[in-house]
């Protein structure tokens, strides 16, 4: 009997404790990087959509809200997301061919979505333009290399003079343009004001960007780059700070195109297999201080740690 009763009570628990988990897919807030204090649609309307239609009306508007995704939702186009929403993804749901718009609005989450395949007719798997206080975690993305560089535009970028923004368990995936911050030469007025973490993010077999960054302040932190050809781009006055980052398989790592800037410590550029990769050849910035509290993961830990989370991997 005492048996019986300990596994009844086991049970509760662990449905008690897997009903927090999904729960708090949505609920949750930033914590981390610029972005911290994001709260998204929190304490607003909750609505699940299976139609690239619902998921269009859902998540337009700057009323708070949820809006989770289930199931495989197919196109060829992207949705603007507006102010105040949290778009969550369902375990196992996708969007194929459909990308995430963030335009000209505040207060947005993207959490455990998984996005592939979204052609450069339409747009990026997720773009995030004149916006601020955005925070993209736990997502999936990913491409091809079967086509050319322009068939797919990007996976994540971040443009017109974007502050606040943190992406953090992303993983990018198979695809030639990954992630670009500041999108001309010819734009530093608004793209000055950018400023972006990256941290615990998985980046595999990608061709560039990874990411490549104009004239903002970027923070990269215990990301895992995995068999790319290209690394991190400081480029056009951009000031980077790049901490306990590890590469593997990779040929570059931190490098500088029209005077960009980065301080690099505590990276583990070792294990490459090109004979001309550096670990770091841009010159030295003046960032050197991020303005918010954060841990540094030890390099020897970030691979296991990345790799066993980042992605689409909440239970949602």
């Amino acid at each position: 009997m005492q048996f019986l009763f300990a596994a009844l009570l086991a049970l509760l628990g662990s449905a008690a404790a897997a009903s927090i988990e999904k729960r708090a897919c949505g609920d949750d807030s930033a914590t981390l990087g610029y972005a911290a204090g994001t709260t998204g649609g929190v304490g607003g309307t909750v609505t699940t959509v299976t139609t690239l239609d619902a998921l269009t009306s859902a998540v337009s508007g700057t009323a708070k809200k949820i809006v989770y995704i289930s199931g495989t939702i197919t196109g060829n186009t992207v949705v603007k997301v507006g102010s105040n929403t949290s778009v969550v993804g369902k375990t196992g749901s996708s969007l194929v061919g459909v990308g995430l718009r963030v335009l000209d609005e505040s207060n947005v989450i993207i959490r455990n979505v998984k996005i592939s395949k979204v052609l450069a007719d339409a747009g990026d798997a997720i773009g995030v333009q004149a916006s601020h206080n955005v925070w993209i975690d736990h997502n999936d993305l990913s491409s091809d290399l079967d086509h050319d560089k322009d068939y797919y535009d990007g996976l994540l970028d971040i443009t017109h003079g974007v502050y606040a923004a943190t992406v953090t368990y992303n993983k990018l995936s198979n695809h030639y343009k990954a992630s670009l911050v500041g999108h001309s030469d010819d734009n530093g007025s608004e793209d000055t004001a950018i400023r972006v973490t990256y941290a615990y993010n998985y980046w595999s077999n990608l061709n560039s960007r990874t990411p490549s960054f104009r004239f903002g302040t970027g923070h990269l932190f215990n990301n895992y780059y995995e068999n790319n050809q290209d690394g991190i781009n400081t480029r056009v006055g951009a000031q980077l700070l790049v901490e306990n980052n590890v590469w593997s398989g990779c040929k570059n790592t931190i490098y500088s195109t029209s005077s960009g800037y980065a301080v690099a410590r505590g990276n583990d550029c070792k294990s490459f297999p090109y004979g001309n990769a550096t670990a770091n050849s841009a010159p030295t910035g003046t960032f050197t201080t991020a303005p918010y509290s954060y841990t540094l993961l030890a390099a020897t830990a970030v691979k296991a740690t990345v790799t066993a989370n980042a992605g689409q991997k909440l239970s949602c």
